[in-house]
């Protein structure tokens, strides 16, 4: 019989605060599969002291914040999962800067209750309806190209990433995948998914490199590339609660970090995991003696 839940890791710092993570995670789900990837190239980490339920996607990725190069690391691990014996019913991705705020119990009773395969923050893009300023932006974002700039241009020019966009976009329309039968999603990136919806997303990855061929040419391709292969499997449910607390009031790129005024706020709230944490902040202390009395 399947654990009814694993977790597929995704790191590139704070050794400590990864592995305190683990620590909490063996504790609620008694010791669970987890499969990290790691980015050694960008924080050495020693291995040999992990428990035995946790596997290493090993070659890693180099990974660069917003790069397909990510959406490559989850997949590494998604294979490396499907692979294990004790494969669960249901794979949750997490970062370092994650934490669980509810107990086991109820994150499994809320997944194994759910009609949906795929829990990810997604919204589909419709360049006749651009609802919103987010909307305009993700249109912005991934009905275009990027090409690459060399360094001796975009440097002083401050063109971000080494990157210039083609533009306007509608001369792009011939060069993007999407049509009225492959459309766009985008949101956030990370998600909950069930056994069929991982096995789906690893097959259309191999089936489809033309797919993965136009995101590694765009901006936050973490934030649009899973979230398109389910929107678009007519076989499958995508529903938009990720299960996820965090607070975007800040208006930063990043959701604000959390500490302990924002306990009241996460504790009332359905989310099974918040983000995101500092390292040894006492919120966390807070959060083990209401997870482990």
């Amino acid at each position: 019989m399947s654990p009814p839940v694993g977790f597929i890791l995704l790191t590139h710092a704070q050794p400590k605060q990864i592995q305190r993570l683990v620590d909490r995670l063996n504790r609620l789900f008694d010791h669970p599969p987890i499969v990290f990837h790691h980015d050694f190239s960008q924080c050495p980490m020693s291995i040999e002291h992990f428990p035995k339920n946790v596997s290493f996607v090993q070659p890693h990725v180099k990974t660069r914040w917003g790069e397909f190069s990510t959406n490559e690391a989850v997949i590494k691990a998604m294979e490396l999962m499907q692979q294990r014996r004790d494969r669960p019913e249901w794979t949750i991705s997490l970062s370092s800067a994650d934490y669980p705020i509810k107990p086991a119990a109820q994150i499994i009773a809320d997944l194994e209750s759910s009609p949906a395969d795929f829990h990810m923050v997604a919204d589909r893009i419709d360049p006749a309806n651009l609802k919103t300023g987010w909307h305009r932006e993700m249109y912005a974002r991934y009905y275009t190209r990027w090409i690459p700039m060399p360094k001796w241009i975009a440097n002083p020019l401050k063109l971000n990433w080494q990157k210039l966009r083609l533009k306007p976009e509608k001369f792009m329309r011939p060069f993007v995948p999407f049509n009225a039968n492959f459309q766009c999603y985008a949101g956030e990136s990370w998600f909950c998914a069930n056994q069929r919806a991982i096995d789906y997303i690893i097959d259309f990855h191999h089936k489809h490199p033309e797919i993965a061929t136009h995101f590694r040419w765009v901006m936050f391709a973490d934030e649009v590339y899973f979230q398109t292969i389910i929107g678009n499997a007519p076989h499958l449910k995508l529903d938009p609660n990720d299960w996820r607390y965090k607070d975007w009031s800040a208006g930063e790129p990043h959701p604000k970090i959390l500490d302990q005024s924002d306990l009241p706020k996460f504790q009332a709230s359905s989310a099974h995991f918040a983000r995101k944490f500092p390292p040894d902040a006492p919120v966390l202390d807070d959060l083990d003696r209401m997870l482990f009395p």
